[in-house]
């Protein structure tokens, strides 16, 4: 009888471990997750170069885009083999100007494999993203 109770007790305990909590979020995917950081923002006409000097931050968006801003403006980027995007991936990125544009490569190298190689992404247009109103 006592077996028969530890078994009860372990299988309920298992099934309360293999139902997801009410609060957990679902995962969003790349596209979403750019979706909801263009929120309230308008696209403007592509642009081949951003100033590079100028940028002020750099977000991946996992197997879909490349994500910079200068100012008020998100210029997104959606480069060749943007499946190899990660967020956990160290971009290289060699600049011969001071403007980061279309046709530049970006290198991927493993931040946990001792930082190598694990690809290149091949940059395209810039698509400027400002909030209606915004000169900037």
């Amino acid at each position: 009888m006592k077996m028969l109770a530890i078994a009860a007790a372990l299988a309920s305990s298992a099934a309360l471990v293999a139902v997801p909590s009410a609060d957990a979020k679902p995962k969003l995917t790349g596209e979403q997750k750019l979706a909801k950081m263009l929120e309230g923002r308008e696209p403007g006409e592509p642009v081949n170069c951003i100033p590079y000097i100028q940028t002020q931050n750099l977000t991946v968006v996992d197997r879909t885009a490349l994500v910079y801003r200068v100012g008020r403006t998100i210029y997104v980027n959606r480069p060749d083999n943007a499946d190899r995007l990660d967020d956990d991936d160290v971009l290289v990125t060699k600049l011969y100007t001071s403007q980061l544009c279309r046709s530049d490569t970006v290198q991927l190298h493993d931040r946990n494999a001792g930082h190598m190689w694990n690809g290149f992404l091949g940059l395209n247009e810039f698509v400027p993203y400002r909030k209606p109103g915004s000169a900037d």
